[in-house]
């Protein structure tokens, strides 16, 4: 059996797929079923859902289409929660195999800093440093990445610790490679799996940061966010509350896809080392 059909065969792996196949379709059909700007007006203010089918969704209260912000609500999402977790991913990496590998004092003052950091609640860091620099799409990224780092920092270093006495190793110091050659050449790339899968973790974390700035007003005023469309709902809340619905029940989906196929992915994992 091949290793994807295993994984489907997995029910919460296969549901978590499917969600995150709808939120991929979304996010590539945007600019083609909804081509330009989703933000501009398209009906009337308040139009409820299914009473026009040319905006299936409705209007807010400024006439914009719920379901064209929904799609491209979706565009920003999934940039946002790759974007972060890659660069947290690869921020982590390396601050655990040069600790892990060194040693010594470069070790304590790495892992002394990644405890700084990880003394400051994530949200809180995160809103500080958007707060500070100024909402875009980037710098939400970046302040993503930059409370979200110190996990995998700490998982790289501790297999890095495991892996740096092993026989292929010490065949690369006695060669002459260069320390960081070593390090970055011979370890690290074997240290990664377990880095690796906290990536849905920190997927679906970011999604939900990124919606909590937006909902605050420090998301990109230049793009579309489900967090941005929940905070303009929240105004008529008792007479529209389809607006704060539609984009909250789309970002509760959306992480439970990340988390379900994340899950699937460490147990499928998990099996194969199993298998003779």
């Amino acid at each position: 059996m091949s290793r994807i059909a295993r994984y489907l065969r997995m029910p919460e792996a296969a549901a978590g797929a499917l969600i995150l196949a709808v939120l991929v379709a979304m996010a590539l059909a945007a600019p083609l079923l909804f081509p330009g700007d989703p933000m501009r007006i398209a009906g009337p203010a308040l139009l409820p859902p299914f009473q026009d089918w040319s905006l299936p969704l409705g209007t807010d209260r400024l006439g914009r289409d719920v379901l064209a912000e929904l799609f491209h609500g979706a565009r920003t999402s999934l940039a946002v929660g790759l974007a972060a977790a890659a660069a947290s991913l690869a921020i982590g990496a390396v601050v655990g195999a040069l600790a892990g590998f060194a040693g010594g004092l470069v070790d304590e003052a790495l892992m002394r800093l990644t405890d700084a950091f990880q003394t400051v609640p994530s949200f809180l860091l995160a809103l500080a440093f958007v707060s500070i620099v100024g909402p875009s799409l980037g710098v939400v990224v970046a302040a993503i990445a930059l409370s979200a780092w110190t996990g995998p920092a700490r998982v790289a270093r501790a297999e890095v610790l495991s892996i740096r006495e092993r026989d292929y190793v010490a065949g690369a110091r006695v060669i002459g490679m260069h320390p960081l050659e070593i390090a970055f050449r011979e370890i690290l790339p074997n240290a990664l799996p377990p880095v690796l899968a906290l990536s849905s973790v920190i997927v679906a974390a970011a999604i939900l940061t990124e919606a909590a700035l937006s909902f605050l007003g420090l998301g990109d005023p230049n793009r579309v966010t489900w967090g941005g469309m929940i905070a303009e709902g929240r105004t008529v809340l008792r007479t529209a509350p389809f607006l704060s619905i539609v984009p909250g029940v789309a970002l509760v989906l959306t992480v439970l896809g990340v988390y379900l196929a994340g899950e699937g992915l460490v147990e499928n994992a998990a099996m194969r080392k199993g298998l003779p």
